[in-house]
């Protein structure tokens, strides 16, 4: 019950408009946001980086209205490649392509996705495409393969899987033909039962299960490395808070023998600080999602939706280290 009230309020305009506004509020989210402005992402991004510690940056905002807007944001991101590369950091970006025309017209979010993807490669970094909720999940895919088909391979651009579908299992294993490479997540949304497990359990269970596949299909593939340069991921990257999934995989890449520098593990910027450095002094790459811009609102309401439990674990991250 309040897992749906706080989705509701992260779509909710009045609740936006009032919670932004509340100093309180942008006090606490701004544990959990890198700034509103790309120089205050670059300075986050650097801490990050001195400590060994690689970041995908995600200007926050979705869902525009017009073809105007949808280009706006393009150029926005584009603008974004331009300034990681001059300030030399270890970044990639993350998009969601209802920022740049999704389900407004599917035909303009490719074009602009391809815009997106060509600067990518001229500073040989990646786009990883995030998934959204469920009314998207087929459109994601087939712009993806929109990618796909105009010559981009996964060294480029990336897809975001979400466990707690029943049907991500086979998208995964038809997308790794393709090469691509996955963040695998929960999910954040709130979906119905007959899209999505409605029990942690079979959610954490399903969570393991495409670990092992994203790990198996790392070593069929000679298991690619992260680059030098921390831009290009390995080919799984999981990315949890949940120590049990982490311990999970670690070990099965062990057993297996996959290389600690070909499982990549993403977390949350302002949350787990002492979970990302001890993993990175394990040698393996970690990845710090970095989100940033004035549209954190619904961002930080899903966050607490993904777990009413939440709540309170984003209340005492505040105050920790």
């Amino acid at each position: 019950m309040l897992r749906s009230f706080l989705i509701y309020l992260s779509k909710a305009g009045w609740a936006q408009r009032m919670v932004s506004g509340w100093k309180i509020a942008w006090q606490t989210a701004s544990r959990f946001v890198a700034g509103e402005s790309i120089p205050d992402a670059i300075r986050a991004i650097r801490e990050l980086n001195e400590k060994g510690i690689v970041t995908t940056l995600d200007q926050l905002g979705e869902h525009t209205t017009t073809a105007e807007e949808a280009a706006q944001s393009a150029e926005s991101i584009l603008t974004i490649f331009d300034e990681i590369e001059k300030a030399g950091v270890k970044s990639n970006i993350s998009i969601k392509l209802t920022q740049i025309g999704m389900g407004l017209d599917d035909s303009l979010c490719c074009e602009n996705l391809i815009r997106i993807l060509n600067r990518a490669k001229e500073y040989k970094n990646f786009v990883r495409i995030d998934m959204e909720d469920t009314p998207y999940t087929d459109t994601t895919i087939e712009l993806l393969h929109c990618a796909l088909g105009a010559g981009f391979n996964g060294r480029t651009v990336g897809l975001v899987v979400q466990s707690y579908l029943y049907r991500t299992e086979e998208d995964t294993r038809k997308l790794l033909e393709h090469g691509v490479h996955f963040r695998l997540v929960k999910g954040a949304y709130k979906e119905p039962p007959d899209k999505a497990y409605p029990k942690k359990a079979d959610v954490d269970a399903n969570f393991d299960l495409l670990t092992k596949i994203l790990i198996d299909a790392a070593l069929s593939a000679k298991s690619p490395k992260i680059s030098e340069d921390g831009r290009v991921p390995p080919l799984p990257a999981i990315a949890t808070h949940d120590e049990k999934r982490i311990d999970f995989a670690k070990q099965y890449a062990e057993k297996v023998g996959l290389p600690k520098e070909a499982l990549e593990f993403q977390m949350l910027y302002g949350i787990r600080r002492d979970l990302q450095d001890q993993l990175a002094a394990e040698g393996y790459p970690v990845r710090v999602y970095v989100p940033f811009g004035t549209h954190w609102y619904p961002y930080f309401m899903r966050r607490l939706a993904e777990r009413p439990a939440n709540i309170w674990f984003f209340v005492s991250n505040f105050f920790r280290k």
